[in-house]
Formats: C-alpha cells, sequence, structure tokens
C-alpha cells in the first residue's frame, strides 16, 4: 500500500532505558511502513538532558505548544542512585513536570481494557479515567534540609514590600521542610479541562482533594472548581444529564472501590500519579493504561503512563530475553497520530490510528500477549511473546485490519 502523508510533524520525545528501545522497534515494525512520518525530534533520554542543562526538555514543550500534538516516551527521573549511576550534574527534575508547567495542561489516564485481563476489583464494569492537574504541589517544591535548632517561617513578600508571615515550626533538632505552590490560573485551567472533558465523554465528574486538613491550600482547588461550575457549566451537565460533585480524597477512594467505573475522577497532581497508577495495576498492567495532557488552547502530548521498565533493560543488556508490555507505547503513537490527523484532515491517518489500536486488542484477546499479561489473564492456552514478538503479532494483525479498509 502506498504510504500514508503526513502535512504538519509530531513532536517526538525519544525517552530511556528499555521503554527507548520499544519505541524504536514500534516505529520501525508498525508506523514507518505505512505511514510518511513526520516528526521533529527531540532526545530526552537522561544524558542527552544533562548535557544540555535540560534545556532540550523545555525545548521540546515548546515546540510541542507550537505544533499542537506531541508523542513522549517513558523517562528518567533522577535520584540519588541515577545521579551517581549516570555521573549527572545534578539531580534534574521531573521531565513529565517540567513539560506539564510549560503546556499547563491537565493529563487524563484512562485504562485499556481488553477480554480476558478483568479488573482486581469485582464491582469495577467501566473503565475510570484519572485527570490530573498537570501543575505545580510537590513537582514543583523547594526543600531545605534543617540542620539543627531554629524556626522555619513561610513567608510571602508583596510588591509593595509587605510581608505575610506564618510559622511553620520550631525546631529543637535537625529536620525537613518542603514549600509548595499552586497558581489561581492552572487550577482554574484544570477545573474547565476536567468539566469540558466530562461533557465531551458524557460521564460524572468526582473530584476530591483534603480541605478539611488544607483549610487553604486545598481548600482553594474547591473553591475555584466550585465556581467555575456553578458559573459556566451547572446547567450543561444538567441537560447532559450528568453529575459533578465535591468529596474527601479518602471518601472518594472508599466510593471508587465499590462502584461500577465508568466516570472521570479528578485528581490533584500527586494524588492523580499514585492514583493512576493503582487503576493501571488493578486494571491489568502499568502498561495498560492511555495519557494525554491536554492544554486549554487545545494542544495534546500523548505518552506512555508507565516507567522505563529499568530491570528488562538491564536484562536486555546482558542479551538475555524480556518480555515487555508495549501496549501503552503503542497506544501513545496512535493517539497523537489520530489526534494530527483529525487537526489537519486526514482520514488515512485517522483510521490507520483505529486500526493499530484493534490490531493490539486482538491480539491479546486472540491469545498472544507479554508475560505481565500471560500471568493475569483469564484466558487458557496461552502464548506468551517476547518484546519484539509482541509487537511483530500485533504487526500481523494491523496488516489484516489495513487490508479490510
Amino acid at each position: 500500500m502506498e504510504k500514508i502523508r503526513m502535512t504538519t510533524p509530531l513532536v517526538e520525545m525519544d525517552g530511556d532505558e528499555m521503554t527507548r528501545i520499544l519505541w524504536q522497534i514500534v516505529k520501525d515494525e508498525l508506523l514507518l511502513p505505512y505511514i510518511d512520518l513526520k516528526t521533529e525530534y527531540y532526545d530526552l533520554g537522561l544524558m542527552k538532558r544533562d548535557e544540555t542543562d535540560d534545556q532540550i526538555t523545555i525545548d521540546a514543550a515548546n515546540a510541542a505548544l507550537r505544533l499542537g500534538v506531541a508523542v513522549k516516551c517513558a523517562t528518567i527521573t533522577p535520584n540519588a542512585d541515577r545521579v551517581k549511576e549516570y555521573g549527572l550534574k545534578k539531580m534534574w527534575k521531573s521531565p513529565n513536570g517540567t513539560i506539564r508547567a510549560i503546556m499547563d495542561g491537565t493529563v487524563f489516564r484512562c485504562p485499556i481494557v481488553v477480554d480476558g485481563i478483568e479488573p482486581a476489583v469485582r464491582s469495577w464494569k467501566k473503565p475510570i479515567t484519572i485527570a490530573r492537574h498537570a501543575y505545580g504541589d510537590v513537582y514543583r517544591n523547594a526543600e531545605i534540609v534543617i540542620p539543627g535548632k531554629g524556626v522555619a517561617e513561610l513567608v510571602f513578600t508583596a510588591e509593595d514590600q509587605t510581608q505575610i508571615r506564618e510559622v511553620i515550626h520550631e525546631f529543637d533538632g535537625p529536620g525537613i521542610i518542603q514549600g509548595w505552590h499552586n497558581l489561581d490560573g492552572s487550577i482554574s485551567s484544570f477545573a474547565h479541562s476536567c468539566f469540558e472533558y466530562a461533557l465531551d465523554v458524557k460521564q460524572d465528574l468526582w473530584f476530591a482533594t483534603k480541605d478539611t486538613i488544607s483549610k487553604k491550600y486545598d481548600a482553594r482547588f474547591r473553591e475555584i472548581f466550585d465556581k467555575v461550575y456553578h458559573e459556566e457549566y451547572e446547567e450543561k451537565f444538567k441537560e447532559a444529564g450528568i453529575v459533578y460533585f465535591y468529596t474527601l480524597i479518602d471518601d472518594v477512594v472508599a466510593r471508587v472501590m465499590k462502584s461500577e467505573g465508568g466516570f472521570v475522577w479528578a485528581c490533584k497532581n500527586y494524588d492523580g500519579d499514585v492514583m493512576s497508577d493503582m487503576l493501571s495495576s488493578a486494571f491489568g498492567s502499568l502498561a495498560m493504561m492511555t495519557s494525554v495532557l491536554v492544554n486549554p488552547d487545545g494542544k495534546y502530548e500523548y505518552e506512555a503512563a508507565h516507567g522505563t521498565v529499568q530491570k528488562h533493560y538491564y536484562k536486555h543488556l546482558k542479551g538475555e530475553p524480556t518480555s515487555t508490555n508495549s501496549v501503552a507505547t503503542i497506544f501513545a503513537w496512535s493517539g497523537a497520530l489520530r489526534k494530527r490527523g483529525q487537526m489537519d484532515g486526514i482520514e488515512d491517518l485517522v483510521s490507520f490510528a483505529d486500526a493499530l489500536e484493534k490490531a493490539v486488542i486482538r491480539t491479546i484477546e486472540e491469545g498472544e500477549m507479554t508475560g505481565d499479561l500471560a500471568l493475569i489473564t483469564s484466558k487458557t492456552n496461552v502464548t506468551k511473546l517476547d518484546s519484539t514478538g509482541f509487537i511483530l503479532a500485533v504487526k500481523r494483525r494491523l496488516e489484516e485490519e489495513l487490508n479490510a479498509i
């Protein structure tokens, strides 16, 4: 078949370790034979970020704003061990956090549901979408190790030099402190994105913080959500037959475990990070979840929600076989290609993305899967494939899907 032509490039953000290996195999086997793939490439591998003092991450995020659609591989956020392992200049911040701050978007994560991979929570019948605020909190923190006795204060100095001061703690010995911040504008964008997404998918929206304890910080999120809802979305939600409600984060966790699913769960940044991993694991695998960052102006960044699969990468370096799940990586590409096709009016590209996702789901439902899924599937007589073997099995079905179009 003639390759599908693209008109506008995607922003391609390469990553680290085993997911970087899978990234290239996916491109070579599932994309390049069928698409005249146009990308603006940024290597966000840890060594390149270190070499450029993380400027390449900033450049990639700005490119995503300029071109409108990006696709990102999983990347390492270094801790002290990684700094030593890679000989880094410093402990660089999360590239995802940097990109999300620049794009000022909301991350929507939804499990990929296939027959034979049943949720660990028996009551869940429908996917649950996590809407994760993508700015601030612990991902833009300031930290101090306290050496000994003294007083720690929270101080805000206004433009006119007046100050607001609050004692954090009077230390009688060593300790630690951490400062968080957020912006009304970012919280408002988060709220709008959540309400718009819920209307688009016609699902209830749940939002939760801990405003009973955090009476100013978390309460501010609730105040802004309530204001945006009542001023702009209350009537729209009634017309759509869907509901918005707020509750405490511990209460919503209890509700989620007894629900049937089929709703959007809005979370603050860290809550969304943790809860999306819980949901993806409970629905089957960390590699079975879509993730898209949606900017208020309609810019999109698609990514794999999981990490870089470090253990498999070390096995790969030793020449040992791996059975690494590439589903989320494939769906990041299909999501980005579909959106690019929709924006540019290229129906063939949209159809290709649909066919690719169908091929992935068919492969698993027909009994060919990677090791993580083979361990939990309810299907019998399944075939466990290695990392490349699974992608090649998807390719066979992709060609069948494309021939049927």
